[in-house]
């Protein structure tokens, strides 16, 4: 292997480049960049040319990276480093999503604070902060990655700049009829006191008791008459898995078209669907029942029930969202509790109870329920209910129920008063915009299509102080919402000036233009408490940044973030985009997986598999991270683990020995006046172009593709077979053999130099600080001498390498040479042998392959690394002393001691050692060079 040679190698250079030390070398390099302003430097390099502009998304500046950020960030590295090097002008703008409940949660923690015993402004400030603190912590651990960037002009959402901005996003949304207030129910977190957006919703497992509660008819509206004893004992059975929204209940919601039984049983009546009945009375353990009558929905609509607890009745209803999939065909319907319970109840004019507080307790609307927190409520209801006779029968289940996204909690769904977008006024355009964008993987598109085609319409208020304001004024006297132009105008250049905190520090006057009014005529206003959902903010950022930083353009040429986006922040930009512009902000979206474990699990604490990049920059170097994200196929889960970081490293070890076996033999080469024309050079070393033609064509093609793990492949193979096993290995005898300034060695050298020329090109975008360090090291022409691999264009393959005939040839060699290693192996299993330039290689060739290598038999010694060679034919051979493979025909080998003796110089055994005077130690080929 070509790896182990140049430790034989006598270099004049005894501080020899491309050693393992990783962690140490990194830093050197990352201050050189920042000395050299690589950044800048490489934007002027592309002025003016097309540009590639791949807007980045923010993450929270909340905590330090983990491996997911880390996996995101050297994706969307590689990516504007391939761009650049193919002389597109790259600025990249790193943001920060900097406003929300994260950030506050952290702060609160972080400085003792509480919430409700400080002014807006000083927990602002101490928000900001904490915020701050944690931007410089991953800017930092950013560069330590290797990733350029605009690191001194971020985008930071706090800042007053982008905050004026998504005022005016938020006003023209406004403008055109997209925001509204209304009472609906929404996502509400009671630990965390606010209302949540779908994209801060989790699912996991909950396990709850399922009931089947009993309703007592009051009014069948004359349906039932002659068929039951007594209303008293007749009930409507609904089933329900969230017993504390039981006091919320309005109405039971059928199916019209569904067939319902009035079925008799245990003394009494109960009405359930036929399609569902079965089940019931199997979890009810009621074993003999009869159905008495049979009746459509349609048919009991109207009738009036009792609520079981409360002095209040209960209406039959239909709705097309009653499905036979569970419970009873009875639903239970809390218009305050849920978007389709809301949503029937407003066709019937049923109004709306919301009998649960901000923090979760139970209200005096829940009756002598009152004050209890809603989880705990659910014992005592069923207790209740078990007394009363109003429980039929209950049971344990799990299923998958919404949680906090930061607290982790169980939410409930809650009818607040909340500030919305309506979906509906602009979703045929937002799923037509969808369309014009390039989905990479291509299901990213019909994933995103359903989850707008299917969405509500998005609750844009939250309950919090750290955030941008909704920009919302009321009349003191009618209570009426003020917003228009001249209000959001004032707004955003108030914000513009002094950011958001000056809607806590100015009142309503100060803020609104002179002589403002209400169309009741009264001039007193009031402000809106409530903030801007933070997904508001980082959806904004199209607008905030794209429009108004120097050198970008909107729309992006790429947004680039993890699976969960296509619900986060690819679609709140999607939606704000479309609202206020019409046209989708991003041409192309490429999607990432989540980061697992090497068993494909979800790395946390309470397992104990998580991995800092921290700690594997301080062991490998971040050139093996940035390998690792290269080396896998980000369109699924990403597996890491020690043992997948070992191998990695590995990996490296053969690319990067490749590289170095390369600079020990190009030291003395000086591509200026050293470089052999093609035509004159030898003709092994116009293989390894032609292959490295092929290697340039398929990497390209990887990158162009996104396909990153298909370039890593390629060039790994390329460096460990066509290279070290093959190519390397052969020419290592032109190399130490040969005259220093021969065209022999001038050749090989030649091809070696453009091989690790373009392969160190390749490679920049990847292992961006083991191909500088080579770049450094190496050797240039006059006319191409960036001082950074960074600053250089991207290889193009030469066409001129091409060559079929040779190809054919050197393809039938190898196959050959094949033949010939696994004979030598059996040689030195069976101690023929020892290295293989003890050997003499005899070849019994059938007459088609005789006449093949009869004209190349003198350089099959150097390609087969052996120190004799001879050529015989097919039928000479002895029986059992030869080897002959079973794929390739036509051809046996026999493998013997050369004879001779060892050349001290190449090694080689050779009968002409000992018979020069002068180099008594030397065979011929080497005494004449010598001498």
């Amino acid at each position: 292997m070509a790896e182990d040679y140049g430790k034989t190698l006598n270099l004049p250079n005894t501080d020899f480049p491309m050693r393992a030390n990783l962690p140490q070398r990194e830093p050197e390099f990352l201050k050189k960049w920042e000395e050299m302003d690589i950044y800048h430097k490489q934007l002027k390099k592309n002025a003016g040319k097309p540009k590639f502009v791949l807007h980045d998304g923010p993450p929270y500046a909340n905590g330090g990276i983990h491996l997911g950020t880390a996996l995101n960030k050297i994706l969307k590295d590689i990516i504007i480093k391939y761009y650049s090097m193919k002389g597109y002008e790259t600025p990249y703008v790193p943001g920060w999503d900097t406003h929300g409940l994260p950030i506050e949660q952290r702060a609160i923690k972080e400085f003792g604070l509480k919430r409700h015993e400080v002014s807006p402004v000083e927990f602002r400030q101490a928000c900001k902060k904490f915020a701050l603190k944690y931007l410089d912590v991953q800017r930092e651990a950013f560069k330590r990655l290797g990733v350029r960037a605009d690191w001194d002009n971020p985008y930071i959402t706090l800042n007053k700049e982008f905050e004026a901005k998504q005022i005016e996003v938020f006003g023209e949304m406004a403008k055109k009829g997209y925001i509204y207030k209304g009472l609906r129910p929404v996502y509400w977190c009671p630990e965390c006191e606010t209302a949540l957006a779908e994209a801060e919703i989790e699912y996991a497992e909950d396990t709850t008791l399922s009931i089947y509660v009993k309703f007592e008819v009051k009014d069948d509206k004359g349906k039932f008459g002659g068929l039951v004893d007594s209303l008293k004992n007749t009930y409507f059975v609904i089933w329900t898995t969230t017993t504390w929204t039981l006091p919320g209940n309005l109405a039971i919601c059928l199916n019209g078209e569904f067939e319902y039984g009035l079925v008799k049983a245990n003394g009494e009546y109960y009405i359930i669907a036929l399609e569902l009945l079965e089940n019931v009375m199997k979890v009810a353990g009621i074993e003999e029942y009869e159905v008495k009558a049979k009746f459509t929905g349609a048919e009991l609509e109207g009738m009036l029930c009792r609520h079981p607890f409360l002095d209040r009745d209960s209406v039959i209803i239909l709705g097309d969202h009653v499905t036979a999939e569970a419970g009873t065909g009875c639903v239970h319907t809390a218009p305050g509790h849920g978007a389709e319970d809301f949503e029937v109840c407003k066709k019937y004019d049923i109004p709306v109870i919301v009998p649960v507080d901000d923090k979760g307790y139970l209200t005096s609307e829940a009756g002598q329920f009152a004050g209890l927190y809603y989880e705990k409520s659910n014992a005592a209801i069923i207790e209740q209910l078990k007394s009363t006779n109003n429980l039929l029968a209950s049971e344990k289940i799990v299923h998958q129920y919404p949680h906090c996204w930061r607290c982790k909690d169980p939410i409930i769904f809650r009818a607040t008063e909340q500030w919305f977008a309506s979906i509906e006024g602009f979703r045929k355009e937002a799923i037509d915009a969808i369309s014009t964008v390039k989905w990479i993987p291509e299901w990213g598109q019909e994933r995103i299509t359903n989850m707008v085609r299917e969405r509500g319409d998005w609750c844009i208020s939250r309950q919090r102080i750290w955030g941008v304001p909704i920009p919302i004024f009321y009349c003191k006297d009618c209570k009426k919402e003020l917003i228009n132009d001249d209000t959001i105008k004032a707004v955003a250049k108030l914000f513009a000036e002094k950011g958001s905190d000056a809607w806590y520090e100015y009142d309503a006057k100060d803020i609104l233009p002179e002589g403002t009014k209400c169309e009741c005529g009264c001039k007193e206003f009031t402000k809106e408490k409530d903030i801007m959902d933070v997904w508001f903010d980082s959806g904004s950022s199209h607008a905030a940044v794209l429009e108004t930083t120097e050198g970008l353009t909107w729309p992006a040429d790429m947004y680039l973030e993890g699976s969960d986006q296509h619900r986060g922040w690819f679609q709140s930009s999607l939606l704000t985009a479309v609202a206020t512009k019409g046209q989708a902000p991003y041409k192309t979206v490429l999607t990432h997986g989540y980061v697992v474990d090497g068993e494909g699990r979800k790395m946390s604490k309470s397992l104990g598999n998580g991995i800092d990049p921290e700690d594997v920059i301080k062991e490998y170097g971040a050139d093996i991270l940035r390998l690792w994200v290269a080396s896998s196929d980000y369109r699924t889960d990403i597996r890491i683990s020690k043992d997948i970081l070992k191998q990695l490293s590995e990996v490296y070890r053969k690319i990067r020995n490749t590289c170095r076996y390369i600079l020990g033999n190009i030291y003395d080469f000086d591509p200026n006046k050293d470089m052999v024309s093609y035509d004159e050079m030898n003709e092994l070393d116009k293989w390894a172009l032609m292959k490295l033609n092929g290697l340039i064509k398929k990497v390209n093609d990887a990158y162009e593709k996104y396909e990153f793990h298909l370039m890593f492949h390629a060039i790994h193979n390329f460096c460990v077979v066509d290279m070290s096993n093959f190519y390397l290995d052969i020419i290592k005898d032109r190399l130490y053999t040969s005259r220093a300034d021969s065209k022999e060695r001038r050749s090989a050298q030649t091809a070696m130099y453009e091989i690790l020329e373009a392969l160190v090109k390749m490679l920049a975008p990847v292992l961006a600080f083991t191909s500088e360090e080579v770049w450094q090291f190496m050797p240039h022409r006059s006319t191409n001498d960036p001082e950074s691999v960074q600053l250089n264009y991207w290889p193009e393959p030469n066409e001129k390498y091409e060559n079929a005939a040779l190809k054919e040839k050197w393809d039938r060699i190898i196959e050959i040479r094949d033949v010939v290693s696994k004979a030598l192996e059996i040689a030195r299993t069976e101690k023929i042998i020892g290295h293989s330039l003890n050997a003499k290689v005899t070849i019994f060739a059938d007459k088609e392959n005789y006449d093949f290598i009869e004209p190349i038999k003198k350089d099959l010694v150097t390609v087969f690394i052996v120190s004799d060679f001879e050529l015989k034919g097919y039928d000479e051979a002895s029986d059992g002393k030869y080897y002959e493979d079973p794929d390739v025909k036509g051809i046996r080998v026999n493998i013997s001691m050369a004879s001779g003796s060892k050349c001290e110089r190449c090694w080689m055994i050779s009968e002409s050692v000992g018979k020069n005077e002068k180099h008594p130690t030397l065979c011929d080929r080497c005494a004449e060079v010598v001498g």
